[in-house]
Formats: structure tokens, sequence, C-alpha cells
């Protein structure tokens, strides 16, 4: 029922929905594209030593250890300074395109509407925008939380600092209580870290509809998702689905465009295998990330727009008193 409603109001208003997504995804795309592109040119030099240690290696008969001695220091900062860029794009993109679905489905509910037009939809959503930013971080920080504690609850357990754990490299040979500590016990809290976003993933909604802070918003959307609690989990793990569907799919059609990119490459950095490898590694995910808010966000902001909805329908009423 749900599914079927967020697809009916998706399809009232498709025409400036979908153009509207098309602009961020495209301005998205160009945004990205000079981030990595950025990151790109402040490694060049360091990939030019990668290659210059590597061939010195070869000439002597060495094993080739291309990345030691503080390269791979210099290549981590610069991957740190992209991908905190590249978080702080993805969350402008989901924070605008979820402001966007949450007005033109209030649009739908009104009476006598007219048709919304791309101007129109941006004129309303505008003075959320800002808002909703920075609603995903607060919700993006909870959920990195949990997520931070599942990583170091596997460095540890893999450091042998906890008692009776004792950590090896090979599967077959590995005790019960490494299992349980260095295995399943880390999937188990980052599991957890789903179950969080889940409870906040009408946050956005909220904020659109009521027009309220982002902490209250916040607060909201783990109060409204509290009244149903299996409902939002069964909906936030199909959401989760369809987006990795889409995530796989796209990364695997990616291909081609990597190998393109990589002979391109090739002939800037006169064969230089290092960051040509890099280049042709990350295109894929990097296609497929950009490629997600017009392939499968559509569906997801409009199912979380319904889902706000349904769960506000169910908040008891308090009668008004008779005078």
């Amino acid at each position: 029922m749900l599914i079927r409603e967020a697809l009916r109001n998706l399809r009232l208003t498709w025409r400036p929905l979908y153009r509207f997504t098309l602009i961020v995804t495209g301005l998205a795309t160009l945004a990205g594209s000079a981030i990595v592109g950025a990151g790109f040119l402040l490694s060049w030099g360091t990939f030019e030593e990668v290659r210059r240690s590597a061939d010195q290696d070869v000439a002597y008969e060495d094993p080739i250890a291309a990345y030691i001695d503080g390269t791979m220091e210099n290549l981590q900062q610069v991957g740190a300074g992209v991908t905190v860029l590249l978080l702080a794009l993805a969350a402008g993109v989901v924070a605008v395109l979820q402001t966007a679905y949450t007005v033109a489905f209030e649009h739908t509910s009104e009476e006598g509407q007219q048709t919304l037009t791309v101007r129109e939809l941006w004129a309303r959503m505008r003075p959320h925008v800002g808002v909703a930013y920075w609603v995903q971080w607060r919700v993006w920080l909870r959920v990195g939380a949990v997520g931070l504690l599942a990583l170091m609850t596997s460095v540890v357990a893999d450091s042998g600092e906890v008692p009776g754990v004792e950590r090896t490299l090979v599967g077959e040979t590995a005790t019960w209580q490494y299992r349980l500590v260095g295995g399943v016990l880390p999937i188990t809290i980052a599991a957890l870290a789903l179950l969080v976003y889940f409870r906040h993933c009408v946050a956005t909604a909220a904020l659109v509809t009521e027009n309220s802070s982002s902490r209250a918003a916040v607060r909201r959307a783990w109060a409204l998702t509290k009244r149903a609690p299996w409902k939002t989990y069964g909906i936030g793990l199909l959401l989760a689905a369809a987006v990795v569907l889409a995530f796989v799919v796209l990364r695997y059609a990616a291909g081609p465009v990597a190998h393109v990119l990589g002979l391109g490459m090739l002939w800037l950095s006169d064969d230089n295998p290092y960051i040509t490898g890099v280049l042709v590694l990350i295109t894929p995910t990097a296609v497929a990330l950009l490629l997600l808010p017009l392939v499968v966000l559509p569906f997801v902001c409009s199912v979380v727009a319904v889902l706000y909805r349904d769960l506000s329908a169910r908040e008891p009423r308090v009668a008004t008193p008779v005078a």
C-alpha cells in the first residue's frame, strides 16, 4: 500500500521531479569530477615518485616497494581529503533530493493545486535546503559513531589485546572466540548502525513538513519511527536492497568507462601504471555513485516521503474540549 502510494505520487509529479533530479545529478557530477581531479593533481608528483622508485627496484632486481618511504602516507592524506569532500557532496545531494520530493508530495495533497514546475519546486524548497543539509550530518554522525564502534571492535580483536582471543590469518584455524569477537560482533554492531539510519530516515520530511529546526527534526524522526519500528525496518531494508542492487549493476556497467579513462590517463601520465591503476579502480564506483540519484533515489525519496506521512497519521489525536 505504501509503495503503491509512493509510485502514484511520483507519477503525478514525475516531470518536474525528474528534471530537477537530472539537474542535481549533472551538478553533482561536475562537482565530484572536480574533487577527484583535484585529488589526482595534488598526488601527481607522488605517483611519479612511486614509478621512479619501482623502476629503481626493478633495475636492482629487488622486490617492488613503490609505496614505502612515505609515499603511501601522502596518498592517504590526499585520499582522506577527497573522501571528506565527497561525503559533504553526497550529504548535499541527499538533502536536496529528499527536500524536493517531500515538497512535491505535499503539493499533490493540496486542494486546487496547479501544475508544479521546476522553478516553483525550487522556490518552495529553497528555505529548507540549508537546514536539511545539517539534518543529514546529524543523522550521519549518529550512524558513523555506531559504525566506528564496529570498526574499533574489529581492530581491537585483530590487535590481540582482548584476553582469550588469539588472532589468526587462516580462517579454517580461527578459534570460535576470534570468530565471535572479530567477526560476528563487528557485523552485528554495523547492522545496528543501519537500523539507526532507518530510525532517522524521515528526518528531512519532518523538517520540511513541520518547518522545524534540524535538531527537532532528528528527534521527531526518532519519535515517529518508534511507533512502527518493524514497518520502518522493513521499508528501510527494501530501500537499502534497491540501492545496493542499483549500485552493483551501475558499477558493472561502468567498466567500459573505466577502460576509456584508463587509456586517457596512460597517455596523460606517460604510461604511469600506478596512477592509471588507481583511476581504473575507483572509476566504476564513482560512476555508480554519481548515477544513483537519477536511477534509484527518486523511488527511495518517494517512499520515505510517504512513510513520514503514514507515520504522522498514526499519532493519537487529542480531542478538543467542548466549551
